[in-house]
C-alpha cells in the first residue's frame, strides 16, 4: 500500500483528460523530471487542487522561464506549472485565451508552450507564429542559476525550430517543416509577416539610391571621357603648330643624352688636344717649354747632379761645339735642343752661372 495516498492521487492525470500524441499528457515529461517537481516544494504547497481557473492566477504571478537549475537540477515554477497544465488538460478554449493575452507575457510564453507539446502541427504554427510580433523582454533561468535576457519572439523561434529537439528541459514533439504542411494543404500559404511591408519598403529605397549612384557615376564617367578627349586634341594641335627640330641635333627632353656633344666642344675649344686641362695645368707646360730652350737653371742642374734617379750623368760645363745638354725627366724627346755655345773653364770658388745662348757675358763695369 501506498504511505502517502493523497499525494499520489494528486500526482494522477485527470480522468477525463484526453491522451496526446497516443499517451498520457503527463508522460511528455521525463520520469526523473516528473519525480524532482513531485518532491518540489512549489508543487506541494502551490499547485495542489489547482483548476483551470485557478491556474491563471499563478500563472500570473511567474517571474522568469525555464527548466532545471542548479547542481541538484531543481524544477522552476514555470516547468511545474507546465505539469499541472498537463495534468488537468484545460480546455483548448482556455489555452487560445492565454496565448492571445498581451497584458501578462509569461502567462502568454506558458500557454505557447503547452501548445507546443499538446497541439497539432496546424495549430502550433497558427497561433505561435503570431509571437514573432511580441519584442517584449523575458527573464530566463539558466542550468547556472542565474538570469539571462531574452525575447518574446526569441522564445517563440525556438519553439518552431524543427531541428530544437529540447525546450526548457523538455524533449519536444516532432514538428514537420512549414514547407511540408503548405505542400499538403495542412497551412493556407506563406507566412505573413508584419514586417513585410517594411522590408519591401526598405529594398525598394535601397534600390532607388542604388540606381542614383550608378546614374551619378555613369555621368563622372562621362564628363571624364569628354575632358580627356579635349585634352588630346588640344596636345595635338599645339604640336602640329610647333617648329620642327633641328635635323642634326634632337631636341631637348626626348631622352637625348649631350654628353657626348658637350665632349667634342671642349676639345675643339682646348685647341685639338685629347682632353681638357686646366689653366694651372697649361701654365705649367708653356714654362717648361721655355726652360728647355733656354736649358736648365744652376739649381736644377744641381739637383739633378745630386739625384740617384738621373739618367745621365751631371753636366760639368765645356766640351765642343754641337754638344747637347742632357735632357731633364719633363722636357719634351721629341724635339731637339740647339747646341751650347763653349765657354771658359770655371774658376775655383766662383758661383756657376747658367749659360747665355750669346756665348759669354761682358764684365761689369765698376761705378
Amino acid at each position: 500500500p501506498d504511505r502517502h495516498p493523497d499525494l499520489a492521487m494528486a500526482n494522477r492525470t485527470d480522468p477525463s483528460a484526453v491522451t496526446v500524441h497516443g499517451t498520457n499528457p503527463q508522460y511528455l515529461v521525463e520520469k526523473i523530471l516528473r519525480t524532482k517537481i513531485y518532491n518540489h516544494p512549489y508543487w506541494k504547497e502551490h499547485c495542489f487542487g489547482l483548476t483551470a481557473e485557478t491556474l491563471l492566477d499563478k500563472a500570473v504571478k511567474l517571474q522568469s522561464i525555464g527548466g532545471t537549475y542548479g547542481g541538484a537540477r531543481q524544477p522552476t515554477d514555470f516547468i511545474c506549472l507546465v505539469l499541472k497544465m498537463l495534468q488537468i488538460s484545460p480546455e483548448r478554449d482556455i489555452i487560445l485565451e492565454l496565448i492571445t493575452n498581451e497584458t501578462h507575457k509569461y502567462v502568454r510564453a506558458l500557454a505557447a508552450f503547452y501548445m507546443r507539446l499538446t497541439g497539432s502541427a496546424a495549430d502550433v504554427f497558427a497561433f505561435i507564429e503570431p509571437l514573432f510580433n511580441d519584442y517584449r523582454k523575458l527573464r530566463t533561468r539558466t542550468a547556472e542559476g542565474s538570469y539571462a535576457m531574452t525575447h518574446m519572439d526569441e522564445f517563440a523561434a525556438q519553439l518552431l525550430d524543427g531541428d530544437a529537439n529540447y525546450a526548457c528541459d523538455i524533449a519536444l514533439p516532432v514538428l514537420p517543416k512549414r514547407e511540408a504542411l503548405e505542400t499538403g494543404g495542412i497551412i493556407e500559404g506563406p507566412r505573413y509577416s508584419v514586417l513585410e511591408e517594411e522590408i519591401e519598403e526598405a529594398l525598394a529605397a535601397e534600390a532607388a539610391e542604388a540606381a542614383i549612384l550608378f546614374a551619378k557615376k555613369e555621368a563622372e564617367a562621362a564628363e571624364a571621357k569628354i575632358n580627356r578627349d579635349a585634352e588630346r586634341a588640344l596636345a595635338k594641335s599645339q604640336q602640329a603648330r610647333a617648329p620642327p627640330p633641328p635635323p642634326n641635333r634632337p631636341r631637348e627632353g626626348d631622352g637625348y643624352d649631350n654628353r657626348f656633344e658637350n665632349r667634342f666642344e671642349n676639345r675643339y675649344r682646348d685647341g685639338g688636344r685629347g682632353r681638357s686641362r686646366s689653366p694651372q695645368r697649361r701654365g705649367f707646360r708653356h714654362e717648361q717649354q721655355f726652360e728647355n730652350r733656354r736649358g736648365p737653371s744652376p739649381d736644377r742642374r744641381r739637383s739633378s747632379s745630386r739625384s740617384p734617379r738621373s739618367r745621365s750623368p751631371p753636366y760639368r760645363g765645356g766640351g765642343g761645339a754641337g754638344r747637347e745638354s742632357p735632357r731633364r725627366r719633363g722636357g719634351d724627346s721629341s724635339r731637339s735642343r740647339s747646341p751650347r755655345v763653349d765657354r771658359p773653364p770655371r774658376r775655383s770658388g766662383s758661383r756657376s752661372r747658367s749659360p747665355s745662348p750669346l756665348g759669354e757675358r761682358p764684365p761689369r763695369r765698376s761705378g
